[in-house]
């Protein structure tokens, strides 16, 4: 795929995820609070691709947090760009599942949850758009526990 860089502000297209999926978590009895405190929230990137990724990981929140999800998104900058981490208290993952996660087709197994639907390249698309913005993805997580990814991108 290609990236078309633009100067784009991730509150707005973290703004427009929340509203986009929003319905789906307040149908679980789930809620999604907000943290945006980047204060340079504008970078260079593809607004549509961007996009996309945060709304992965906002999905795979919902989707892997068996009861009333609790999502987080926060932005914050640093010297170089914005960091934005979007944080849930669901089933989260052990340290093995964590180095396979961004591998094409690579499913978390989800032991007794049946009704998770997906093909395993949500994860390693969000890397490779992240990778070609120039940027990273990390992930934090222990099971039960939830996970938190951080991604950064940089202002240039």
């Amino acid at each position: 795929f290609s990236i078309h860089k633009e100067s784009v502000n991730i509150h707005l297209l973290i703004q427009k995820v929340v509203e986009l999926i929003l319905l789906q978590v307040e149908n679980r009895e789930g809620n999604i609070h907000l943290g945006l405190d980047a204060s340079l929230p504008v970078i260079a990137a593809d607004p549509i691709h961007i996009t996309n990724v945060i709304f992965n990981l906002v999905d795979n929140a919902n989707k892997y947090s068996p009861n009333n999800p609790s999502i987080y998104i926060t932005s914050e900058n640093n010297d170089r760009g914005i960091i934005v981490r979007v944080r849930d208290e669901g089933i989260g993952m052990t340290a093995e599942t964590q180095k396979r996660i961004f591998e094409k087709f690579y499913r978390v197994s989800t032991g007794n949850i049946h009704d998770i639907k997906g093909f395993g390249l949500g994860l390693s698309y969000v890397k490779a758009v992240v990778d070609q913005h120039g940027g990273q993805v990390l992930v934090e997580s222990e099971p039960d526990h939830g996970s938190t990814f951080e991604i950064f991108l940089p202002f240039k």
